[in-house]
């Protein structure tokens, strides 16, 4: 049971993060940085 909520908890904060780049990148024009450069090379 444990390991079944670590999981969603995980999958949830991967999820949350990542809406919340997209958000950022879609909002008037703002780059968003991942800090791995990805978006940087996405142009």
């Amino acid at each position: 049971m444990k390991a079944a909520l670590l999981s969603f908890v995980m999958l949830s904060a991967i999820v949350l993060c990542g809406l919340g780049i997209y958000a950022a990148d879609a909002a008037t024009n703002h780059r968003a940085v991942d800090g791995y450069g990805v978006t940087a090379s996405l142009n």
